[in-house]
């Protein structure tokens, strides 16, 4: 059973890549004129960058069942996964700006940057431990409290101009709903591995995110 759980998983995590970087590309190429679409592309790149940094070894650790001796780069990976997707928020939440104009959004923009800044410099700190088996529990909590809050600020966005642009009305609930599904890993996977199971539907979420970017 946890052998056909492995290889659901390396299949769902390789199609994901393989999505987000199609849907990238495209944004990319056919943004000509836009700079929405422009920016949408440059942070769908960037997610799947990051991404690929832990999901690619993730994918060698379930196909060879050698965990422990990709240990290094699994942590290495998430801390780089950590970091780029709370830059791909930042980057949407500047597509928004672009697309919605609101009036009265610099105090919001600054709190997103200071909120993206501090979520970074918790990332970067030795005390995370990445690479341990079971990282601390409570440097997992404190490195995503600033990012579940940015969560919350760019989602709230969309919310709100949910009815401006009727191809962007979704965004955010999928932001939401992957944040719902990311927190119960966070605050418990060390104490059930199978949890971890959560941040496929999470990656579902992500990979909505970028179908709705293609409206633009």
């Amino acid at each position: 059973m946890k052998r056909v759980f492995g290889t659901i998983e390396a299949i769902f995590d390789a199609s994901y890549l393989v999505l987000a970087l199609t849907i990238g590309v495209v944004l990319i190429s056919t943004a000509s004129g836009n700079p929405a679409r422009l920016l949408a592309g440059a942070a769908a790149l960037i997610l799947v960058a990051g991404d690929a940094f832990h999901l690619i070894p993730r994918l060698n650790a379930i196909t060879t069942g050698e965990e422990e001796k990709l240990r290094n780069a699994l942590g290495t990976g998430k801390q780089i996964t950590s970091i780029t997707i709370s830059l791909f928020y930042l980057l949407l939440w500047q597509v928004g700006v672009l697309v919605y104009s609101p009036k009265d959004i610099n105090a919001w923009s600054y709190l997103l940057y200071a909120l993206t800044a501090v979520r970074i410099f918790l990332c970067l700190l030795p005390q995370n431990r990445w690479r341990d088996r079971f990282p601390p529990i409570v440097w997992g909590i404190a490195r995503n409290i600033p990012f579940f809050l940015q969560g919350l600020v760019v989602a709230g966005l969309f919310f709100i101009n949910r009815n401006a642009v009727p191809g962007l009305a979704l965004m955010w609930l999928a932001i939401i709903l992957s944040f719902a599904f990311y927190l119960p890993v966070v605050l418990w996977v060390n104490k059930n591995p199978r949890i971890g199971m959560l941040m496929l539907p999470k990656i579902c979420a992500y990979s909505w995110m970028l179908a709705i970017c293609l409206s633009l």
